[in-house]
């Protein structure tokens, strides 16, 4: 039977993902299987814990799935020793208006699956606060346990203790406490981590954060708090329906934020996927009969996206007889222009008319709820698409039809509402599940 745990901070940037892989690591180097998931719409994270670990990681979201997707999905971990799910944000960071199953705040995969959560807190210019903090997330949520907490870049002996003590007579455990350590720090940029694939030393750095936490982390009691786990049948599976029967996709450093989930649910429903890289200057397998830009970093290759010719001119043949679709930084690619940080302006498909600069920085994050207005690659209009945006892509022109009626999750209804122009279709945000 697999034990499992949730790993949860009170707030991002504490070292969440650093303390997830660390621990994959080490006890993998122990012999133990090892299953990670993502809490929350983290396209990712799930790579590095792929990395960590030897097996595929997926997202777990309750604002976009229902139960029974969510249980679908932790199936995998049935073979497993020990189940990780780390967290996003804070441990109770969600939205304001429920979703599909909540808010999407970890504390509800917490609760969903009855596993206890292990705290990382920075005690950083603090210390007796620090158990205030950890006292109030115990005691925010009845269903939400937590096993204990591990203090991370400690400054000092006399710091750790002052703040060891102050949880002791909190009654909460201390797994350990992490000196500062730059050795194991992720590299990041403006969308979160430097991509786990575009780190050769990847690797490494796993390898030394897991050396580093076993010598100050007890492994041992962390991993009997987990609470013992085995996954619910269920006959519900994920609402999913693939784009097309043979999907060409991009697949590169400028397009790789795709779900693992979404890729598993187009393979498991039949359909076959082929890459290609458009920074290679590949084009569309010409036996697809759908082509899908996923998002990711364009706006960092742009130049070389717009000198690439031969992937535009096959892109805008493919897009002659059969549909494309582009999610955030592929939509944006498939637009007219694309002005980089340094206000240069580069062609792009010109598939659709939408240009976009990302000199006027401007951060658009949340949840999306879409009702198709026009159709796009596998489903009609009137369907109803959960998803995620997150971008800093300011829109100059966005002219052609919209593709639908997108609101955030309070109900609002928002300007990036995707666009349709033949058989080209984009949106800002990335598909999570159907809503049915």
């Amino acid at each position: 039977m697999a034990a499992g745990l949730v790993i949860s901070a009170p707030a991002s940037g504490v070292g969440k993902t650093t303390l997830t892989l660390a621990l994959a690591r080490a006890w993998r180097n122990r012999g133990l299987k090892v299953q990670c998931f993502k809490s929350g719409p983290d396209y990712i994270d799930p790579a590095f814990h792929a990395a960590a670990t030897g097996r595929a990681s997926v997202n777990v979201d309750s604002w976009a799935m229902d139960r029974g997707a969510i249980a679908h999905l932790v199936s995998r971990g049935a073979d497993a020793d020990v189940v990780l799910a780390e967290g996003s944000m804070g441990l109770f960071d969600g939205v304001a208006a429920r979703g599909v199953s909540g808010t999407g705040a970890t504390a509800d995969i917490a609760e969903m699956l009855g596993w206890p959560v292990v705290l990382v807190i920075d005690p950083s210019g603090q210390a007796q606060t620090a158990a205030a903090i950890a006292a109030g997330l115990r005691d925010y949520r009845a269903g939400v346990r937590l096993a204990g907490v591990v203090l991370n870049r400690v400054a000092s002996p006399r710091h750790e203790d002052l703040v060891r003590r102050a949880l002791n007579d909190a009654g909460i455990a201390v797994f350990g406490a992490l000196p500062r350590h730059a050795e194991i720090s992720l590299p990041k940029r403006h969308l979160g981590l430097v991509q786990a694939e575009e780190q050769a030393e990847i690797g490494k750095l796993i390898d030394e954060a897991a050396r580093f936490v076993a010598e100050h982390v007890d492994l041992d009691a962390v991993l009997q708090s987990a609470a013992k786990w085995s996954p619910q049948a269920t006959a519900n599976g994920l609402n999913v329906t693939p784009p097309g029967q043979r999907i060409a996709l991009a697949r590169d450093a400028a397009f790789s934020f795709v779900y693992p989930h979404m890729l598993e649910a187009w393979r498991a429903a039949g359909a076959e996927i082929s890459t290609f890289s458009p920074l290679a200057d590949e084009v569309p397998d010409p036996s697809a009969d759908v082509c899908w830009l996923p998002g990711g970093y364009p706006e960092l290759h742009a130049g070389r996206i717009a000198a690439n010719a031969r992937f535009r001119s096959g892109l805008r043949g493919f897009a002659e007889t059969r549909p494309v679709h582009g999610e955030c930084g592929g939509y944006m690619v498939l637009g007219a222009a694309l002005t980089d940080a340094d206000g240069v302006r580069h062609e792009m498909a010109g598939l659709l008319g939408l240009e976009t600069s990302f000199a006027k920085r401007r951060m658009h994050l949340g949840y999306r709820l879409a009702e198709l207005a026009a159709p796009m690659p596998g489903h009609q209009v009137g369907a109803r698409l959960r998803g995620h945006e997150f971008h800093y892509s300011t829109i100059l022109a966005q002219p052609d039809t919209p593709l639908a009626v997108v609101h955030d999750a309070t109900g609002t209804v928002i300007a990036e509402t995707g666009s349709q122009r033949g058989r080209a279709t984009g949106t800002f945000f990335h598909l999570i599940a159907e809503d049915r």
